[in-house]
């Protein structure tokens, strides 16, 4: 409706409204990523945030007014939408949650003259005791604040909070922590978090600040976990991440899914069996063989994954018993269903990593598969001797590049990421313009030698390498993989598949004009030794009669 009657998208824009070109499932959360990253126009960004007051003018002014529904663009009050945020799609499961995690206050001494906390987070030196509002050890009986500040200041364990160990950017973040509710009115809330900046709740001693919440669109049916994290760097800096993660606990949405599953449940026992007597039957030689190990993957992940799904669908059933009983009114974490949902898909990753590398035997009797195994047979140990040595010139310039750009370039910050950078040199996917800004002289110096040893030397050497394999390879050929492909050939021309070209028609009248063509002087050596054994015939025959006559004595 808005989109007919405003067709220019700026207009769209002025009304607070993300224009989205259908109702797909992946266009209804990029909308939830520009809402709560704030991307738009007169609202804080979080992307942008670097200093604290920054982050709680983005907690006070954009996100707070997106997680409660909100006037229409006409002004009309929302209607039956409780719950729901200001997209109107999306409804908000029980409430959202804001966790800090410090580090110990003795660690960081209140000193007048400097005031930052140069201790990193770590479990060791996690925060973990009670205080009263403003960090402080003994009650302020003037003021009097809510239950949900008071609450703020109170350790809360993993369990009594439902989270778990998060992995971020610059450190890895125990569950549990200080945790403030976005529960109630949405002034209540602004009331809150107002006080809560007074309060100081987030110092120099803060190292994460974790924002979770669960959300469910009725109109594709699926869950999504949202986690904002905010990292408190020592030096003084925030980083931040957002991390969207929607969840479909449907499997089985239609017939045809159900019987693919049934069927490779069937297979998968078959290869355990076959898998099983190859093991008694070879041993140890079992193991070293190629194909056994691939096989051996193929099992072991496709196991892995039915218990893992089996664990799914128990974290599943946990939820819905949550969802059905208090209708949606109660924080549900879905940390533990996102983790156990990646471990899923990592798992039936791997599944299709070694199925795909299974059809290379599978297809063995294929011309151009059997080319490309015999190739990396041929040239598997001359390989292995050229990967030793490319990583020994790709550790020295790894070395290289980062301690002389670990503080020019933001792509040298980290051993990966330095890395990464050097591969894309490797493969001139890099802006040279960036290295070459960062020093004068060791920027193009260190960038050409890199270009003249790795690139033009090092995979001079590898394409070499394939390069005579491959020739080596094809011209040793095996005659069953040929015959093979002439069957298919005879067998797709004979069913009416393939029809034969202009070239081929003349090359089998030629080999049948060939055949029919007799070349005298070709001939000649066997005529001579058919003369000859006729000759030796007669000879024999001549001396059995001498003999007979001379014993009947004529």
């Amino acid at each position: 409706m808005i989109f007919g009657n405003y067709k220019d998208r700026k207009d769209i824009e002025k009304l607070g409204v993300t224009p989205l070109p259908d109702n797909a499932k992946s266009d209804q959360y990029y909308y939830q990523i520009i809402v709560f990253t704030g991307q738009r126009a007169n609202s804080g960004t979080q992307s942008k945030i670097n200093t604290i007051d920054e982050y709680w003018y983005w907690l006070e002014n954009s996100f707070v007014s997106n997680i409660r529904a909100q006037q229409w663009y006409n002004g009309d009050i929302p209607q039956y939408l409780n719950g729901f945020l200001n997209d109107k799609s999306n409804r908000l499961i029980g409430w959202a949650t804001m966790r800090q995690l410090r580090v110990k206050s003795e660690l960081c001494p209140n000193q007048r003259v400097i005031l930052t906390c140069q201790h990193s987070y770590s479990f060791s030196n996690e925060e973990t005791e009670l205080f009263q509002t403003g960090w402080k050890n003994q009650t302020i009986e003037d003021e009097i604040y809510s239950s949900s500040i008071l609450k703020a200041f109170n350790y809360t364990t993993s369990d009594e909070s439902d989270t778990y160990t998060y992995a971020g950017e610059f450190g890895t973040y125990r569950g549990g922590g200080y945790v403030y509710e976005f529960r109630g009115r949405l002034s209540d809330m602004k009331t809150n978090l107002s006080a809560l900046h007074q309060l100081d709740w987030i110092d120099e001693k803060t190292r994460a600040v974790f924002i979770q919440l669960t959300l469910y669109n009725p109109s594709v049916q699926l869950l999504m976990a949202v986690t904002l994290l905010a990292e408190f760097l020592p030096t003084g800096g925030i980083y931040t991440t957002a991390r969207f993660e929607p969840i479909n606990f449907y499997t089985f949405t239609s017939i045809l899914q159900l019987v693919c599953t049934i069927f490779y449940i069937f297979f998968i026992i078959y290869f355990i069996i076959i898998e099983i007597r190859l093991l008694f039957k070879l041993r140890l030689k079992y193991f070293h063989q190629f194909w056994s190990i691939i096989q051996l993957g193929i099992i072991g992940c496709s196991l892995g994954s039915a218990g893992v799904y089996f664990w799914r669908f128990q974290e599943t059933n946990r939820i819905s018993h949550l969802f059905e009983q208090t209708n949606g009114y109660i924080y549900i974490n879905l940390q533990l269903a996102v983790y156990v949902n990646d471990i899923l898909t990592f798992l039936l990753g791997y599944c299709c990593f070694f199925s795909m590398i299974k059809f290379v035997q599978l297809f063995r009797f294929n011309q151009r598969v059997s080319l490309f195994a015999e190739t990396l047979k041929y040239c598997a140990k001359e390989l292995i001797s050229f990967s030793i040595m490319f990583a020994i010139v790709f550790i020295s310039f790894l070395s290289l590049f980062y301690l002389l750009f670990v503080s020019k370039l933001s792509s040298c910050s980290s051993l990966l990421r330095t890395a990464q950078m050097l591969f894309e040199m490797t493969l001139m996917k890099f802006d040279a313009s960036e290295i070459m800004g960062a020093d004068a002289f060791l920027g193009p110096f260190c960038f050409t030698l890199f270009i003249l040893l790795v690139v033009f030397v090092c995979l001079s050497m590898f394409f070499s390498i394939i390069i005579d394999s491959f020739h080596h390879a094809k011209d040793n050929q095996k005659e069953d993989q040929v015959m093979l492909s002439f069957m298919v050939k005879k067998f797709l021309r004979w069913i009416g598949l393939k029809k034969q070209t202009q070239s081929e028609i003349q090359e089998e009248r030629d080999c049948r004009m060939r055949s029919q063509y007799f070349d005298p002087i070709e001939n000649f050596p066997d005529r001579m030794d058919q003369l000859l054994e006729a000759l030796n015939r007669i000879y024999i025959n001549q001396k059995i009669e001498l003999s007979r006559l001379e014993k009947a004595g004529l």
